[in-house]
């Protein structure tokens, strides 16, 4: 990580790191969709909640 001459976190590096917490963040809602999706596999009722939970992602993405 940068530092400027107050040993502070830079803006680009504190930019970084909060970039980084969202995708660590959208990582998780995939996981969870992948999840679903093969729950849904065993129940079609399911189906509505991964179209819920993609368009959640879709919205974040943006």
């Amino acid at each position: 990580m940068t530092v400027d001459e107050h040993k502070e976190p830079s803006d680009d590096a504190q930019r970084v790191a909060e970039l980084q917490k969202q995708v660590d963040g959208m990582k998780s809602q995939i996981t969870e969709m992948n999840r679903t999706r093969e729950a849904t596999g065993e129940n079609p009722n399911l189906s509505s909640e991964v179209q819920s939970l993609k368009e959640k992602l879709d919205e974040h993405s943006k």
